[in-house]
């Protein structure tokens, strides 16, 4: 690979990584390609992408960008996953992914630049996705109108019965 090839390289990574909410650090040593084409397929449906580089390479992409503070990790075997869109997807995928395979490995991240364990990676893929936090948002803004109209009309019922029972009374 000459200078060229490895500049277009290191630039075509500094704008993934640059572009990502998230970067998942990737242990695959042993897998199969057909594990790896699994993942990288998985990853992609929800808006993610795997990409194994050279460790120099990508030590020398991530330096000074977003994502600086996993640089140090690259070592051996590693691939990366980048996500844009919703990181509670990319984490959940990369998650499940390491617990159905035997040697798929999670070793660090980087949540917007502050960088993060597999531990914690495993506890963000736990969290609900952006989706389901906006449908439970709607569903609280929802209930305080709702309960706010039910506690009026029960206001009007209490004296709609306590009317009625006037009236039985006077009639009998």
């Amino acid at each position: 690979m000459n200078r060229s090839e490895k500049a277009a390289i290191i630039g075509a990574i500094k704008e993934k990584s640059d572009a990502a909410s998230i970067a998942v650090v990737t242990d695959f040593k042993g897998m199969t390609v057909e594990e790896l084409t699994n993942l990288r397929v998985s990853l992609r449906t929800v808006g993610g992408e795997l990409h194994v580089v050279k460790n120099t390479l990508a030590r020398i992409a991530f330096t000074g960008g977003t994502h600086d503070s996993i640089k140090d990790t690259f070592l051996e075997n590693c691939a990366i996953a980048f996500g844009t869109d919703d990181p509670v997807a990319i984490a959940k995928a990369v998650s499940d992914f390491a617990k159905t395979s035997k040697v798929f490995k999670i070793r660090c991240a980087s949540l917007e630049g502050k960088s993060m364990t597999a531990d914690q990676v495993d506890a963000l893929a736990k969290m609900p996705n952006k989706q389901q936090l906006l449908g439970q948002l709607l569903g609280t803004m929802h209930a305080v109108p709702t309960n706010f109209v039910s506690l009026f009309a029960n206001i009007q019922r209490g004296l709609l019965y306590a009317l009625k029972a006037i009236e039985e009374k006077k009639a009998a």
